[in-house]
């Protein structure tokens, strides 16, 4: 079967995960973990990819990276060959480490990386393993103290949330069950401003416009109810005036 080409991501940035082989362990320890992060850090400092997220789960990786120079998908099935050689060495394990493919999907708005930023904190929580700033294995600790971690690089995400309480406030409050990507609800832009004005009234209020200077608490009723009837974040934010942080954090 010929391999699909993978879909080329305008703005450089991409959503990557790794699976194990037949969902097999990648990781029996820490020290295992520890390697695939040096070899992650060598990889993307001799290649001049930047690594926006990470998450180390047992039997998969998550990583949000951008690459301006369209290089991504070499350098990380390097990463991965390299790892799989280190593991097998260890373990004595024989065969495929990964599963053949590593999946890769685009990211073209604001909107798309915060949810994959937040997924990909949010995923040991997810999986029952612990609250998501208790889990040492991500890039958790460097968003939310905002003193980085010599991997990850935090600020194209903080700027947008305005810093590492924002983060927090994303991540935090989030149903595990619903954490994930945008969903299949979507309102076509000639409908949204009608939609937004109508929810606005609904409310009390004359128009969209208004709900900037509302108190907090009001105005996060507001967008909450835009949010949850298909407003993506980007139409709220023209059609209110809210900046992108503020609209992400408020809870649906």
């Amino acid at each position: 079967m010929p391999t699909v080409p993978r879909r080329i991501s305008e703005s450089g940035l991409y959503h990557v995960v790794a699976r194990g082989n037949g969902r097999q362990l990648i990781f029996t320890d820490d020290g295992d973990r520890e390697a695939f992060l040096e070899r992650l850090e060598h990889a993307v400092r001799e290649n001049e990819l930047t690594v926006i997220a990470w998450c180390l789960m047992d039997n998969h990786v998550h990583l949000v990276v951008q690459d301006d120079s369209q290089r991504f998908a070499p350098v990380i099935g390097s990463l991965l060959g390299a790892y799989a050689k280190y593991f097998n060495r260890k373990t004595g394990h024989v065969g495929s480490v990964f599963q053949q493919r590593f999946f890769s999907e685009p990211i073209e708005d604001d909107e798309y990386l915060l949810a994959s930023v937040r997924y990909v904190h949010i995923n040991p929580e997810k999986a029952g393993i612990c609250p998501a700033p208790e889990y040492r294995w991500s890039s958790y600790r460097a968003y939310a103290t905002g003193d980085g971690d010599g991997l990850c690089a935090t600020g194209l995400v903080l700027d947008l949330l305005d810093g590492p309480k924002g983060f927090v406030e994303l991540c935090d409050g989030v149903s595990v069950k619903d954490v994930g990507f945008e969903g299949a609800i979507k309102v076509a832009d000639d409908e949204a401003l009608k939609m937004a004005n109508d929810i606005a009234r609904a409310f009390g209020y004359t128009d969209a416009s208004v709900v900037k200077g509302l108190p907090i608490s009001q105005r996060n009723a507001v967008v909450a109810s835009m949010r949850g009837n298909g407003l993506t974040i980007r139409q709220v934010e023209r059609l209110t005036g809210l900046g992108t942080g503020v609209i992400a954090r408020v809870r649906m």
